[in-house]
């Protein structure tokens, strides 16, 4: 639930700052215990905006802060 829960804050946030991006929360079944957020650009390539995967213990480092996120994903699209 709590992955839930922060994918749904961070997916608001991305929105919020990009009006017109596609959002999509777990389009393929996700890897155990892991937070990963990726850009799709158009032409196919993907941009890996944050990974939690080697962050921890505690678990709340897992997470990133949206600000973060949304910092990355516009440095990406420029």
């Amino acid at each position: 639930r709590v992955f839930g829960r922060n994918a749904a804050a961070l997916s608001e946030a991305l929105r919020e700052a990009v009006s017109q991006l596609p959002v999509e929360i777990n389009p393929r079944q996700p890897r155990r215990s892991s937070f990963e957020v990726s850009l799709v650009k158009e032409d196919g390539s993907t941009v890996e905006l944050w990974s939690g995967l080697r962050k921890g213990p505690p678990r709340k480092l897992k997470f990133p802060q949206p600000e973060a996120v949304v910092e990355a994903l516009k440095s990406s699209l420029a």
